[in-house]
């Protein structure tokens, strides 16, 4: 019952040892020269320090959620696209309309101007 999962378990030993070898070499090969700059938090375009109650642009909230959302589409569309021989026409076409309706949000997002960075 478990050979069937063999392949799986050597594909996780290799991507193991070879994450494993690439960060020893990248470790051990690269000029390491840390300063303040390098080492100092970075995140969302500003910097950490101040008062942490601040206000920001939800525009930081918005590119997040636009991303999720094409992730999630992509996560859909490498199953459907695998096993495009075997589905049926409707099938086909509901994915044309997920699609669809993802891609009128997106125009609607950027007609409304969620997208501009001024």
């Amino acid at each position: 019952m478990f050979l069937e999962y063999i392949w799986l378990f050597k594909f996780f030993l290799f991507s193991l040892a070879l994450s494993i070898l690439l960060f020893s070499l990248s470790f051990f090969l690269v000029f390491q020269n840390p300063d303040f700059e390098k080492v100092s938090t970075y995140e969302c375009g500003f910097n950490p320090w101040g008062d942490s109650r601040s206000k920001f642009e939800v525009r930081f909230y918005l590119v997040g959620i636009l991303f999720i959302i094409f992730d999630l589409e992509i996560s859909f569309l490498f199953p459907w696209v695998v096993s495009l021989n075997d589905l049926s026409v409707g099938a086909f076409y509901m994915m044309l309309l997920f699609i669809l309706i993802l891609t009128l949000g997106f125009v609607y997002e950027w007609l409304k101007g969620a997208l501009d960075w001024e």
